[in-house]
């Protein structure tokens, strides 16, 4: 079998091809991949593209947060999900605009809008360390000022009807809502990391492929698998920025960052002190108070 080479049919176009077969495939690559991005890369610094790339990742986040999160609180609005787009409208509404951003910001920042695919390019080394947590925090403050501003819009309506902050429905155990975010997470960068794939795209040039469509409609499908569940995280970006605007006790507790996420919910209380946080943290007022008597800031 050694360097023979058979007629290969691809498609419904029956365009002829000749591909070899055996370890000769193996060797006589039809595409080109990149090398491997360096661990870490100070030149990127003094480069404006980098710099434009995490201001297009702010951007996104924040489009996105700012869309989902109206739209997941018209839902919860109405009177009944016939009277709304219901869960179906959720989902198109994520997987809609996960499809118009990556379209958007390809070209500039490689359309990730989600420190989870971030991080999944990065153990593949497609890029640096100082560019993925450039981009996660920007993609993190992008997600926290976008749903500041729907709070900033209408504050009561925000917080009676939960922010868009993911929570695990009445049910269902931790566990399974852990088990439904990874697996819904995984479906998203195991479809990135396949619509983008460099072999892909030399194999099947022949066939007009739109790496943002195949995204956006994973994400469409794992919200409706996932909604009844957690509400769907599956972007660590969008589920940390609603819960840190909400703020709620139910919004940090069933988060998978556990220790993280409670750390900086108590930072959060104590440095706000919405009006309720001498029923929910009576200790922390107390010590706070103690601490402005001591310093004369009070009386």
């Amino acid at each position: 079998m050694e360097g023979k080479e058979e007629d290969v049919r691809v498609g419904a176009n029956k365009f002829p091809e000749r591909q070899p077969i055996g370890t000769s495939a193996q060797s006589d690559k039809d595409y080109k991949e990149p090398p491997p991005a360096p661990l870490i890369e100070p030149g990127e610094l003094a480069s404006w593209s980098f710099w434009r790339a995490g201001i297009a990742e702010f951007i996104a986040t924040f489009l996105f947060l700012y869309i989902t999160v109206l739209t997941v609180m018209g839902v919860k609005r109405s009177p009944s999900m016939c009277a709304s787009v219901g869960i179906q409208g959720i989902a198109w509404a994520f997987g809609g605009m996960i499809f118009a951003l990556v379209y958007c910001t390809a070209g500039i920042s490689g359309g990730h809008i989600n420190p989870a695919v971030t991080f999944g390019l990065f153990l593949a080394r497609k890029l640096s360390l100082t560019r993925a947590v450039y981009y996660i925090v920007m993609q993190c403050l992008g997600a926290i000022c976008g749903a500041g501003v729907v709070k900033g819009f209408q504050p009561k309506q925000y917080q009676a009807l939960g922010g868009g902050a993911n929570t695990v429905a009445p049910g269902y155990t931790k566990g399974s809502g852990l088990g439904a975010e990874i697996i819904g997470t995984f479906v998203l960068v195991y479809t990135v990391f396949s619509a983008t794939d460099a072999k892909r795209n030399a194999r099947d040039s022949h066939v007009p492929i739109l790496a943002p469509l195949p995204i956006g409609f994973a994400v469409f499908l794992v919200h409706l698998a996932t909604i009844p569940i957690t509400g769907t995280g599956i972007n660590p970006a969008r589920s940390l920025g609603a819960a840190i605007i909400f703020n709620k006790d139910n919004a940090w507790d069933d988060h998978v960052m556990g220790v993280l996420g409670w750390t900086i919910h108590r930072c959060c209380t104590c440095c706000s002190l919405p009006r309720d946080s001498h029923q929910s943290h009576p200790i922390q007022v107390q010590k706070l108070i103690e601490l402005l008597l001591k310093q004369h800031v009070l009386f």
